[in-house]
């Protein structure tokens, strides 16, 4: 069974159709209004499409003269206009709600237009004024709606008292309203298309912003607990670093008494106690400069696969495995400033293989592209099929002991934040961890988070 599990890399242009129009300068509310435009720009479309149609079928399969020349100017004007609007997308200006309802103030006056080329407000496609009036509420903000429903009002009135009439070639009262009746259904047809194919697009935009805000409800959580497990870590390396110390005395006072130096084995059990406490210090340390509470010497700079050797070597001193094959073949090498959270995050997988598999552990880097690839390899049992599920969750482990799984919580963590993806898969022999890593987020030192 093999996952990989990668970060979202959200785009923060989500499509969220329901925030348009609530201003400001923020880039989410810009590029939300750059997605509303181009939704008017492809309706707009269908639109031209739908006019050109109608005026067709009303010329030649009604009979019925309209001034062509000039209804086809307006039609000219409303590609002119989506030609303006996809130029303006294409630049880095910001599209403000302002623009959106200059746009719908112009498709309201094409369509004035064409009702008073065509019999004002007698004309049945009268009522796509409510079609603009739904798309300015989906779209707009509040006061820019009420501004479209007086001006689409005060539109209907005028085409009341001023329009060119169309001589109808129909005499009779019922071929009238037979004519009438036809006109109301293609605008009903066209006007319910058009609100299904936006609201589908609405709908789906909704759906897709509210998978966006989940997400970043999730990472918010994450990092919050990661925050708090920090805090929790600094403070024990402070209260751990007075025991520790009084501890360190103690031995060295023992080490040079009498009784002890004489007893070769408790000597020796009293180095091995030095250097084990000794070991514990140089952790809390490391856990103090790592949260930036100690003064470091300086940043330090190395290369990656000096990095990674060293890295290796004191994991190797430190765990004693029984047998650890090692193959560093990243060529050609880089620079890199040296990171104790990477440094943490490939200790932690290296300790999950040993704990799985104490005989053999299998490590490999080699270089990808412009990738760090990093593969540990243990001979034990693998991941169930429900760990592997929820790996990278807290508190997620076979181990059976409180607080596991918060090792690979924070690998799942730090490998994102760096821009990388980690790919856990069962073999025929165990299990196999790898870790993929940009370059650039190695040797800036910088994080790339998505």
């Amino acid at each position: 069974m093999n996952i990989s599990i990668r970060r979202p890399r959200h785009d923060k242009s989500f499509p969220a159709a329901s925030l348009a129009g609530q201003g400001g300068g923020s880039s989410n509310s810009d590029v939300t209004n750059r997605k509303n435009l181009l939704l008017l720009i492809q309706l707009r479309w269908l639109a031209v499409a739908g006019q050109v149609l109608t005026i067709l079928v009303t010329q030649y399969w009604f009979a019925i003269p309209l001034p062509l020349a000039e209804m086809a100017g307006v039609v000219l004007f409303l590609v002119g206009l989506n030609i303006f609007s996809l130029l303006a997308l294409r630049g880095n200006r910001r599209i403000s709600n302002t623009q959106l309802f200059v746009a719908l103030i112009f498709d309201m006056a094409a369509l004035t237009t064409q009702l008073y080329l065509s019999g004002g407000a007698s004309n049945p496609f009268v009522s796509l004024y409510l079609l603009q009036i739904t798309l300015g509420a989906a779209l707009l903000t509040p006061w820019s709606t009420w501004i479209l429903v007086v001006a689409a009002s005060g539109c209907f009135v005028f085409l009341i008292f001023v329009f060119q009439p169309i001589a109808i070639p129909h005499h009779g009262g019922s071929d009238l309203l037979a004519l009438h009746l036809r006109g109301m259904f293609i605008c009903f047809v066209l006007a319910a298309g058009l609100i299904v194919i936006f609201m589908t697009r609405i709908n789906r935009n909704l759906r897709e912003r509210d998978a966006y805000l989940a997400d970043l409800r999730q990472r918010s959580a994450e990092e919050d607990h990661i925050v708090r497990m920090g805090l929790l870590a600094s403070g024990a390396a402070h209260e751990l670093g007075t025991p520790l110390s009084t501890i360190s005395v103690i031995l060295s006072d023992w080490r040079h008494m009498r009784g002890i130096k004489r007893n070769r084995e408790l000597s020796e059990d009293v180095v091995e106690m030095l250097a084990q406490i000794e070991r514990c210090k140089s952790i809390v340390t490391g856990i103090l400069m790592s949260s930036g509470q100690a003064r470091g010497e300086g940043t330090i700079r190395t290369t990656i696969r000096h990095f990674l050797d060293d890295l290796v070597q004191e994991w190797r001193v430190s765990r004693q495995p029984f047998r650890l094959d090692y193959e560093n073949g990243f060529e050609p090498d880089d620079e890199m400033v040296s990171d104790t959270a990477l440094k943490q995050v490939i200790f932690n997988v290296l300790d999950n293989a040993y704990e799985a598999s104490h005989d053999w552990v299998g490590v490999t880097a080699e270089r990808q592209d412009d990738r760090l690839v990093f593969s540990v390899n243990d001979r034990g049992s693998g991941f169930d099929k429900d760990i592997l599920a929820a790996l990278g969750q807290p508190y997620m482990s076979s181990k059976g002991r409180p607080g596991g799984g918060l090792g690979l919580f924070l690998v799942f963590n730090v490998v994102s934040k760096l821009g990388g993806d980690i790919s856990v898969r069962n073999t025929a022999k165990g299990a196999c961890v790898t870790l993929s890593l940009p370059l650039a987020a190695l040797t800036n030192g910088t994080d790339h988070h998505a």
